[in-house]
């Protein structure tokens, strides 16, 4: 029946994705009402702690804009919650009395943070972490704060720690368990992790059970069952989730641990559903994304009336990265005396391995470190497929292109949004798809955290052969938009655009706030054409940029001070000494780059360290042009043909802090020795008799390249020229976030030769880096200059200080 009155009670992931697959199965079958209780569109909740730790933006993790409910004539309801049901006369009614008649009635409601009952739970400074309120929260709160505590040492609580260092605060993990993660890994697994997580900055308190939360109106610390007692300006309650069933539970709907539901994801109740969270099957209330996903399709094909054999259970697996640490869990993870397993062990590598098989089944494993083998075992696991299906294919040989070859077509390609193989295979046969970037556009394969988009690639070259490669379209800079780079610089040049939100707007962004894709790559592209009329957008630059201090592990920042050529002087080392003393900077450290790193240095620390050093910025934070390091040269080195350190200042000097698409590096050497690694630079000069050569597009990284020879020359003047015309011609042609090396293969170097071979051609660009080059102040002098900046971005405020100090 067309038209029939579809409501979802909750705007989460399990609920929208079911509205997915029903306007895919039948568009026009429902007319449908959604109720959020957030005022956000519907976001991927699993991606959160990656904005508490400032990798992402909340707009990033955004899966549904507001556009795509509008355009599916969806009636969306932001802010509204669903109080009270009429389950005979079929309507809800919200807290802000709206009332809204069904048919048919999903209840999504999801899951809310479990709270310990604990005495002081309700102190200021206590806070859970389920939600984008409860991550702006957490940021706020940090704010001058210095010591964290998490209760619980799940992945929610590891998570939260890592977000928190990234914060700038010491952070202890309180856990019960005598080791992390205890649901998902045994204690060897668990333990490596530990180890890991240590090296990053984590403090434990393993065993510890938490009976008071201490303080008066604000949280000052915690209180165990031992009598030990921590300190704590900030509280992070981690102990997990319960299915949100209240609403059900009140209006008379049968439930559990959450609300019972059959196969068909039916209540026992008429006309009213459940999926995600909040839904008990069989006596389980799944959490994983995976496993909801699953219930959303089945739910979607009964109420179009679709044959389906209706949700039988799911095997929980999670592929994770646990702060950068790659782990995987699936199926049964205990022994029993019936248990025999398979294990392996690399101390050095810091991998291992553990299957568990019963009856010669296998019934589940854990990976660490090495985690590639997760999809095909999670496959085995669901089977209950015998050892030997597993040994006979020689896995840990065998490569990822093998594994996904001999893998089923039910088998799940992209773990977090339940994505098969057979569904891949089939959108990329019918609908002629030959990038990964269409087929998430089409699936959602990689869509959430992209850690399965080698294997979508793998799919398409095994599909299409090699038309993968010969029909393979540059890619649009991001999801936001279909236009690539070049057509989105092109219609800059052309439309005379100056910021950021001009060009979403005008060129007609999918998402209107951009992501964090597209918004750094924007602003570089925006200076990049117009240096000079351009409004740069701070928030659309990375932290690093942002704050001009590279920020640590731990969640401080480093200070690298600008020295010309690798060159310093008494004068300028008695500063750094005196700085590193007043500030207990914890480490002094000399950079591959020929510089003096501070590191260690708190956020609030960083203006105050700018003003004593006086002390130009060395830009070691930035995408831009960095060191230029120098050897000896010819006045102290017998083997020295040239003056390389007169003639890398004169390169530092001349580039100094001009923006590029990513970062560069620069080298000279006085002779073919090349003790300062030149063949490895984005800019290599070496001193022969009589002249210099330049190389360019090296890279001494973890994708090792060697420079190609630019050409040569004989006088210093025409090293700066060429090194300006090739830098320029760099940041006009490059990607944003694309090395020089990278760049340089992919244009070919006979083709930066036959460009830069031109005398007018490097005129012109270097009269083009000139322009850029004149709107450049060094930034840490602009943020002394600048009171509000202070105040805005690093929390105690250098500014408020006397003159006199």
């Amino acid at each position: 029946m067309p038209g029939q009155k579809l409501v979802l009670a909750g705007n989460g992931m399990a609920g929208i994705r079911c509205l997915e697959e029903l306007i895919r199965i039948d568009p026009d079958r429902f007319n449908i009402t959604v109720f959020g209780s957030e005022p956000y569109p519907n976001y991927n909740r699993i991606q959160l702690s990656k904005v508490l730790q400032g990798d992402t933006s909340i707009d990033d993790i955004t899966l549904n804009s507001w556009s795509w409910y509008e355009s599916n004539g969806i009636r969306l309801y932001p802010g509204e919650t669903v109080t009270e049901i009429d389950t005979k006369n079929h309507y809800v009614r919200t807290d802000k009395n709206r009332i809204t008649a069904y048919d048919q009635l999903i209840l999504a409601t999801g899951s809310h943070p479990f709270v310990l009952p604990l005495p002081g739970a309700e102190k200021k400074g206590v806070i859970t972490f389920r939600n984008i309120r409860d991550c702006q929260k957490i940021i706020d709160y940090s704010k001058n704060k210095k010591t964290a505590a998490v209760i619980g040492g799940g992945l929610l609580g590891l998570e939260s720690a890592r977000g928190l260092l990234n914060l700038g605060l010491n952070v202890t993990v309180v856990h019960k368990s005598p080791y992390l993660m205890n649901r998902q890994l045994d204690q060897t697994a668990s333990h490596l992790l530990q180890l890991q997580l240590e090296k990053q900055g984590m403090h434990f308190l393993l065993n510890k059970q938490t009976v008071a939360i201490t303080g008066d109106e604000s949280v000052d610390g915690l209180t165990f069952n031992d009598g030990d007692h921590i300190e704590a300006d900030l509280v992070i309650m981690a102990v997990g989730i319960r299915p949100n069933c209240k609403l059900a539970e009140d209006c008379g709907i049968p439930v559990n641990r959450g609300i019972l539901v059959n196969d068909f994801m039916e209540t026992q109740v008429s006309d009213i559903y459940a999926v995600g969270e909040c839904a008990e099957h069989h006596g389980v209330c799944y959490g994983l994304v995976a496993p909801l996903y699953q219930q959303a399709q089945v739910l979607a094909k009964h109420l179009c009336r679709r044959n389906t054999e209706g949700y039988t259970g799911s095997t929980t697996s999670a592929k994770l990265k646990v702060s950068g640490v790659n782990v995987f869990s699936a199926g049964q993870i205990t022994e029993t005396e019936q248990t025999k397993t398979i294990q392996s062990y690399d101390g050095w590598r810091m991998t291992y391995k553990k299957i568990f098989v019963e009856d010669g089944k296998i019934k589940g494993a854990i990976l660490f470190g090495e985690t590639h083998e997760g999809t095909r075992l999670t496959g085995l696991i669901s089977k209950q497929a015998p050892v030997e299906d597993y040994l006979n294919a020689g896995s840990t040989q065998e490569s990822e292109a093998d594994m996904v070859a001999t893998m089923s077509d039910d088998e799940i390609i992209c773990g977090c949004n339940g994505v098969t193989k057979g569904t891949i295979i089939q959108a990329i046969k019918e609908k002629g798809l030959t990038s990964v970037a269409q087929v998430r556009a089409c699936t959602n394969a990689s869509r959430s955290c992209g850690t399965c988009r080698s294997m979508v690639a793998d799919l398409l070259k095994m599909t299409i052969g090699d038309k993968f490669d010969s029909t393979k379209k540059e890619e649009p800079i991001c999801t936001c938009t279909t236009m690539t780079r070049d057509e989105v610089v092109a219609d800059i040049r052309k439309m005379g655009l100056t910021n950021v939100r001009e060009v979403m707007h005008v060129l007609d962004w999918k998402n209107k706030n951009g992501c964090s894709k597209c918004r750094p790559a924007l602003n570089y592209y925006l200076n990049m054409v117009n240096p000079t009329g351009f409004k740069d957008d701070q928030e659309s630059r990375f932290v690093n940029e942002r704050l001009h201090a590279n920020i640590q592990m731990n969640g401080t920042f480093s200070v690298v001070p600008r020295m010309y050529g690798g060159v310093t002087n008494a004068d300028e080392l008695r500063k750094i000494a005196d700085v590193a003393d007043k500030y207990q900077v914890p480490m002094i450290k000399l950079t591959g780059g020929q510089r003096i790193d501070l590191l260690g240095v708190d956020k609030e620390n960083l203006p105050k360290i700018w003003k004593d050093l006086n002390m130009r910025s060395g830009f070691a934070y930035a995408k831009s042009v960095r060191t230029v390091k120098t050897c000896v040269g010819e006045n102290f080195c017998r083997f020295g043909t040239q003056d390389s350190i007169g003639m890398g200042i004169k390169l530092e000097k001349r580039f100094e802090g001009l923006y590029t698409p990513h970062k560069v590096k620069m080298g000279v050497s006085a002779c073919p020795r090349n003790c300062v690694e030149t063949r490895v630079k984005d800019i290599g000069v070496i001193g022969v008799q009589g002249g210099w050569e330049i190389y360019v597009g090296g890279n001494g990284g973890t994708k090792l390249r060697k420079a190609d020879l630019l050409c040569k020359v004989k006088k210093s003047e025409e090293v700066l020229e060429y090194a300006g015309a090739f830098l320029q011609y760099y940041r006009e042609s490059a990607k944003y976030l694309e090395r020089t090396s990278a760049w340089v293969e992919r244009v070919g170097i006979e083709h930066v030769r036959e460009v830069l071979s031109d005398k007018k051609t490097r005129d012109e660009l270097n009269q083009r880096i000139d322009e850029a080059l004149s709107t450049i102040r060094d930034p840490w002098q602009s943020v002394l200059d600048d009171r509000e900046t202070q105040k805005k971005l690093y929390q105690k405020v250098y500014a408020g200080e006397t003159d006199h100090q």
